[in-house]
């Protein structure tokens, strides 16, 4: 999502720089395409001069900040032990990281005698499908809910990630009570 907005900042910028030198739309087209990869990296020397310094200076920052943001992932502990999570690539997972990004601490209740469920405190993008889960899985319920499996259920939810750890190890460390979960990035 920030690659795409970086990617229409860079064209407004352009365009507008374009347009102030009085460029056609036919000389637009005839502008070979520019690599993303190859402008992250360029450096920022001041040799060029104007608005072109200042435009690659932006577009350096801005891709340091995707890249700091892309290398850290978001880590969960469930009471004090660090757990190890496969989480998945979707717009709910996405805000649950913004959400995460000073800490965010979940009160979870058992429920049913094989999940641990808790408010994360606002509703964030969900795309419920009717899924029937298992021990480790970690879904999103009614928009608000965390969930924490450590048995099976069939329900309508958003998949948030997968624990790895096994199913025993999962009973053990969340079948004896209430517990919380906290997120945070790293």
């Amino acid at each position: 999502m920030k690659i795409n907005v970086l990617l229409i900042i860079l064209v407004l910028l352009t365009c507008t720089v374009l347009s102030g030198c009085g460029t056609t739309v036919k000389e637009v087209k005839e502008v070979p395409s520019v690599n993303m990869v190859d402008a992250y990296a360029e450096d920022t020397s001041e040799e060029k001069s104007g608005d072109q310094t200042i435009e690659k200076r932006e577009t350096t920052e801005e891709s340091e900040s995707v890249r700091n943001q892309e290398e850290f992932t978001m880590v969960m502990t469930i009471n004090d032990t660090k757990v190890d999570v496969t989480w998945e690539n979707n717009a709910s997972v996405a805000e649950l990281k913004e959400l995460s990004a000073d800490g965010l601490a979940i009160s979870m209740s058992m429920y049913g005698g094989f999940e641990q469920v808790g408010s994360i405190g606002k509703s964030i993008t969900r795309d419920d499908k009717q899924t029937t889960t298992s021990a480790g899985d970690i879904v999103l319920y009614s928009g608000n809910q965390l969930v924490v499996f450590y048995g099976s259920n069939s329900w309508a939810y958003t998949r948030l990630g997968k624990i790895n750890l096994t199913e025993k190890e999962l009973k053990d460390l969340l079948s004896n009570g209430d517990v919380t979960v906290t997120l945070s990035m790293e």
